[in-house]
C-alpha cells in the first residue's frame, strides 16, 4: 500500500518530481563518470610508469639509484639470475639491461641522453619499446652498430634513418668511450621526454663500448596478474644480500604515481560531498514544498486515525521511490558515457606538455571499479534518505487544527 501510494503521489506533480530527478541523476552521473575518469588517469599513469623501463621490480647494485654510474653497476650477475630462476612465478617475465648517462652528438646538435643497453628478445616482452617503433625497424641480436632513437630526438638532432649518431659516456675505466652507431629505428612514446631521453642499443654493444665485461646495471621483473606481490619482494629481499643489491617496488620507483594514489581516495569523497551537498538542498527543498502544500491532506489523514509513523514512512518512501529512480537513471547514463569513451578515450594531446608535467598519458581512458559505482549509489541511498527525513517528521507532526488554519 505505501509503495502504491508513494508512486502515485510523487507524480501528482511532474515538474516537481522532474526537478528533483534531474538533480539526483546529474549528481550520481557526475559521481561516477568523474570516478570512472580519476580511476583512468589512475591507471594510465601507473600502465605507463611501468612500462617505461620500470617494470613491478627492479634489482639494482646498492647504491646505484642514488649513483646511477658505471662504478655501481652489478660486476656479476651470476647470483641474481640464479635467484630469478629459483624465486620468480610461473608467466614471470625479466630482463637484464646495461643503463648509463651519455650525450648523444651529431654533426650539429648534442643533447644529454639516457643510454640503455637491451636484449632485443626479452626487453620486448618486458617494456614499452617492443610495441613503439614508429619507423625503421627494431633490434636484432646482432645488432652491433644499429641504434633506436625516439622520434622527438630525431626531430630535434634533424636527422633520420641510417644516418650516424655518435654516444659518448664514461667506461668502467673512467674514461671517455665514444662509438658511431647508425639509426635503425624510431619509437613513439607516451612523453616526449620519454622520446628524448632514451635510445637503445643491444646490451653486447653497451658492454663492449663501456669495457664492462659481463656487467649489468639493473634487472626488471615483471610478474603476471596483480603487480603488487609481498611475498616475492620480501623472498627476493632475503634472498640477496642488501649490502650488495637493493630491490626496489614499482611504487618506490615511481613516487609520484604513489603519491598520486594515496590521495585519489580523498579527492573522490571531497567530490561526492560537494555533489551530494548541492544536491541534497535541492532535495530537502522541493520535498519540504511539497510537504506545506499537502498540509491539509496530512491533517485529514490524521483526523481518519493515521499514526504520525505511517506518515513518516509514507514520505520516506516516496524520496525512496524517487532516489531509485534518479540512481537507475544516472547509472545507465553514466554507464553509456564510460562505454562511448571506452575506445576513443579523451585525447590530451592539445595539453600535452602540462599532461606530461602531471606523469599523464595524452589520452585519458576512463577506468570503471564496482566499489565506486557501490559507494556512489549508497551515499545518495543513504543521505538522500537522511536529508528527506527533516520534511518527513514535519509532515508527521502536523495536526488536523493546524491543517484546518493552513490555507
Amino acid at each position: 500500500m505505501f509503495l502504491k501510494l508513494a508512486w502515485r503521489n510523487i507524480w501528482r506533480n511532474p515538474r516537481r518530481t522532474a526537478v528533483i530527478l534531474t538533480a539526483v541523476v546529474i549528481g550520481l552521473w557526475s559521481m561516477v563518470l568523474l570516478g570512472a575518469l580519476m580511476r583512468g588517469i589512475a591507471v594510465g599513469m601507473i600502465k605507463n610508469g611501468i612500462s617505461t623501463l620500470t617494470g613491478h621490480y627492479q634489482i639494482h647494485h646498492q647504491g646505484y639509484r642514488n649513483d646511477p654510474s658505471i662504478e655501481n653497476s652489478i660486476s656479476d650477475p651470476s647470483q641474481v639470475l640464479q635467484t630469478l630462476d629459483r624465486l620468480l612465478p610461473k608467466d614471470a617475465r625479466w630482463t637484464a639491461r646495461v643503463r648509463v648517462n651519455a650525450v648523444a652528438v651529431n654533426a650539429r646538435h648534442s643533447a644529454g641522453v639516457t643510454l640503455v643497453g637491451i636484449n632485443p628478445a626479452t626487453e620486448a616482452r618486458v617494456s614499452f619499446i617492443g610495441t613503439a617503433i614508429s619507423s625503421g625497424r627494431y633490434l636484432a641480436p646482432g645488432d652491433s652498430n644499429g641504434i633506436i632513437v625516439g622520434q622527438a630526438l630525431l626531430k630535434k638532432f634533424d636527422t633520420r634513418i641510417d644516418r650516424k649518431l655518435v654516444i659518448m659516456s664514461q667506461d668502467a675505466h673512467r674514461e671517455i668511450a665514444s662509438r658511431a652507431f647508425r639509426i635503425v629505428g624510431i619509437f613513439r612514446a607516451e612523453m616526449q621526454s620519454t622520446e628524448k631521453q632514451f635510445v637503445f642499443i643491444t646490451r653486447t654493444a653497451a658492454r663492449k663500448m663501456l669495457k664492462l665485461g659481463d656487467g649489468i646495471s639493473e634487472v626488471s621483473i615483471l610478474l603476471p596478474g596483480n603487480p603488487d606481490n609481498p611475498q616475492f619482494y620480501a623472498a627476493l629481499k632475503s634472498a640477496l644480500p642488501s649490502r650488495l643489491y637493493e630491490i626496489m617496488s614499482w611504487r618506490e620507483l615511481l613516487p609520484f604515481q604513489t603519491a598520486y594514489l594515496k590521495i585519489l581516495d580523498g579527492f573522490m569523497w571531497i567530490w561526492y560531498f560537494v555533489v551530494f551537498v548541492a544536491m541534497g538542498f535541492g532535495i530537502v527543498n522541493t520535498t519540504l514544498m511539497a510537504v506545506f502544500e499537502r498540509m491539509r491532506e496530512f491533517g485529514l489523514l490524521k483526523a481518519l486515525g493515521m499514526k504520525p509513523g505511517w506518515i513518516l514512512r509514507e514520505v520516506l518512501t516516496e524520496s525512496f521511490l524517487l532516489l531509485l529512480t534518479g540512481m537507475i537513471i544516472g547509472n545507465l547514463l553514466a554507464l553509456v558515457c564510460i562505454y562511448a569513451l571506452a575506445d576513443s578515450g579523451i585525447d590530451l594531446s592539445a595539453l600535452a606538455a602540462g599532461a606530461e608535467f602531471a606523469g599523464m598519458s595524452r589520452v585519458i581512458y576512463p577506468a570503471l571499479k564496482l566499489e565506486d559505482v557501490l559507494v556512489a549509489n549508497l551515499l545518495v541511498m543513504l543521505l538522500g534518505i537522511i536529508v528527506s527525513a527533516y520534511p518527513a517528521i514535519k509532515a508527521a507532526r502536523f495536526t488536523p487544527v493546524e491543517a484546518l488554519a493552513h490555507t
